[in-house]
């Protein structure tokens, strides 16, 4: 069967609801748009027509947009071609949505579900074949506008022509970079980006106990290594430490017992109690960091200390030449070095080790860190720059053992993960395959 996505029925409008919403609506789909009752459909609207920025970049489009609720008019969504589930992150409460929908959507429509932590297999247990075969998760990152990164995950009994779908309208209609993931937890993108962050609020008390201070690790943590220049803490208060409790939570109970990353899924005593204060970040004026003003009105950035537990004034950094550079810094002989090494090394490492649990390939997993957490380059990238063989060979002199595919580089013979200018990269099997294009 050749399915074929013109109008998309969205259940749930908020933030991440409107964004799809929107962005259908501007391609020129029929969208019907459906809340728990009108009054917060309504406002839903109002943010896709007139929130800073918009979801919509054409609010004469706006017409396309049809309102209903989900107790009243689910039975609609019988004339879309895309059922969307965009609603609260709670595993029954799904179920019962998908339930109630799947008699009432027509033949041939494929169905997705947006979550961001809830595997798949979870949620569809006990469904219908129908169902099974028909959904996928389609995963976009906040806000849908902006962000380049849809992960597409197919089910144990997806159909292909039902990625196929997606793959054409996510990929090709919507302009998304569609990155094929496993159903998995986090999949590919939060999997990796939020390990790197938990860990390193883990590993960044032992640099603080060493003498560095929090501006000097977001200063490495940005720029030198292709990252962000929010660094660690900067993104963490970003995205807020009641999300980040949240996602270690999810990550403790669904991870692997084996995964590195089980030793980082709870915060650091200091940031514990920051959170137990409501402390979480820029949502609550401050976390890590925070902005005051003086008597006369002059605005100044102050640190919140983690080894004192108290507010000070933050200070401009000025990195030494050696740490300017990914490839200089990682092997400098230095506390700067060897917290890159560990942090930034360990992301890496962590990620070299999840093919094919995650994703078959280095491809899929370069392109989520780089078109979802905004990586200059993505893990096995940055492995190429920074030299495999001189990676491996610190890693054997430190007696750890090789992450899965630096030991199918070794094996292989190989001397980076791609070549001939990207078009080809070495895959599980130790062989090298062509690069699908963006």
């Amino acid at each position: 069967m050749t399915r074929e996505i013109n109008s998309v029925a969205v259940l749930g409008g908020g933030t991440m609801g409107a964004g799809i919403a929107g962005a259908a609506a501007q391609l020129g789909c029929e969208v019907l748009l459906l809340d728990v009752d009108m009054p917060t459909a309504e406002k839903a609207l109002d943010r896709i027509v007139n929130g800073r920025p918009p979801a919509l970049d054409d609010a004469d489009k706006a017409h396309l947009i049809k309102l209903g609720t989900l107790s009243d008019d689910l039975a609609k969504i019988a004339d879309y071609d895309w059922i969307c589930e965009a609603i609260v992150e709670d595993l029954e409460t799904k179920r019962e949505l998908f339930r109630r929908l799947e008699p009432l959507r027509k033949p041939g429509s494929v169905i997705s579900t947006n979550t961001s932590g809830i595997p798949l297999k979870d949620i569809c247990e006990g469904m219908p074949d129908s169902l099974r075969r028909n959904i996928a998760v389609t995963h976009f990152f906040n806000p849908v506008k902006v962000m380049r990164l849809m992960e597409l995950i197919p089910g144990a009994d997806t159909t292909p022509d039902v990625i196929e779908a997606f793959t054409d309208f996510l990929g090709g209609r919507l302009g998304k970079g569609v990155v094929n993931a496993k159903d998995t937890v986090n999949f590919i993108g939060n999997r990796i980006g939020c390990f790197w962050m938990l860990s390193g609020l883990h590993k960044a008390r032992e640099a603080l106990s060493q003498g560095m201070d929090q501006e000097t690790i977001d200063a490495l943590m940005s720029k030198p290594v292709g990252l962000p220049p929010t660094g660690l803490f900067g993104l963490i208060d970003l995205i807020g430490l009641d999300v980040m409790y949240l996602v270690g939570k999810n990550l403790d109970v669904n991870l692997p017992s084996k995964d590195e990353g089980r030793a980082y899924t709870s915060f650091p005593p200091v940031v514990q109690r920051m959170y137990d204060a409501g402390q979480l970040g820029r949502k609550t004026g401050g976390g890590f960091y925070r902005m005051s003003k003086d008597a006369e009105g002059n605005r100044s950035r102050e640190v919140f200390d983690l080894e004192r537990e108290a507010w000070r004034g933050d200070h401009a950094v000025e990195l030494s030449d050696s740490h300017r550079n990914g490839s200089s810094l990682m092997f400098d002989d230095s506390v700067e070095g060897r917290f890159a090494w560990s942090l930034m090394g360990g992301a890496l490492f962590y990620a070299a080790d999840l093919v094919p649990e995650i994703s078959d390939d280095v491809v899929n997993i370069d392109r989520a860190m780089r078109w979802g957490f905004a990586w200059t380059e993505g893990p096995f990238q940055f492995l190429d720059s920074l030299g495999p063989a001189r990676v491996i060979a610190r890693l054997e002199q430190e007696g750890r053992e090789l992450p899965k595919m630096l030991r199918v580089l070794k094996d292989a013979g190989a001397e980076s993960f791609y070549r001939n200018g990207e078009s080809e990269y070495l895959g599980l099997d130790g062989a090298w395959h062509p690069t699908p294009p963006e």
